[in-house]
């Protein structure tokens, strides 16, 4: 039987967590990465909606959403027991409010350009209250999210917390979120979060 098949394009947030989840799982697969200005046409056939990730199962399912891919490759294997660090309607509910709530400012603060209703700064004390904040609460008294151990929340949400970081790095560096820098160095100093992003 032939591996799975990944539609990835490298900086992609969404493609990071589930080329994350599948390292994790210990899954092999076939990696087709993506220029986005020229989608290939054998992505478009699977799935319409161009974007990624997109998997392809060896029995012809295809995953669309990057949620779906984390959430099948940990139920094939989860050997740290990301799905059970957790309750994991906790873990899918602050996931949802990272996707739906905070990824949008993130857009706005990242290319402020294409949205001149708000400054740049603007943008960012918005997401900051939106989302970061919780998340620095949570961490001062935790090392992770929802538990003692990186869980299903961590390693969706990181990514993105990732790309805020770099929009500004002097700001990010000097910011009042001691506890959410140094949740985030830890994960993306990890060998795990290190591999996913190595250059191919």
């Amino acid at each position: 039987m032939s591996p799975p098949l990944l539609y990835s394009f490298r900086r992609c947030p969404y493609a990071i967590r589930a080329r994350l989840a599948l390292r994790q799982a210990g899954i092999a697969y076939d990696l087709r990465e993506v220029v986005l200005r020229d989608k290939p046409p054998e992505l478009l056939a699977l799935s319409p909606k161009g974007t990624v990730p997109v998997m392809c199962l060896p029995d012809g399912r295809v995953l669309e959403q990057s949620l779906d891919i984390m959430l099948w490759a940990l139920g094939e294997n989860d050997p740290q027991g990301w799905l059970s660090q957790a309750p994991l309607a906790a873990s899918l509910a602050l996931i949802a409010r990272n996707d739906m709530q905070f990824k949008p400012l993130l857009d706005r603060y990242k290319y402020p350009e294409r949205h001149p209703e708000a400054t740049q700064a603007a943008w960012r004390e918005q997401a900051v209250a939106e989302m970061l904040t919780g998340l620095e609460q949570r961490l001062q008294s935790n090392a992770y999210l929802l538990a003692p151990l990186p869980c299903l929340a961590d390693m969706a949400i990181l990514p993105f917390i990732r790309q805020f970081a770099q929009v500004d790095r002097a700001w990010w560096d000097g910011c009042e979120l001691a506890a959410l820098r140094q949740w985030l160095d830890t994960l993306t100093r990890s060998p795990l979060f290190e591999a996913v992003m190595a250059k191919t």
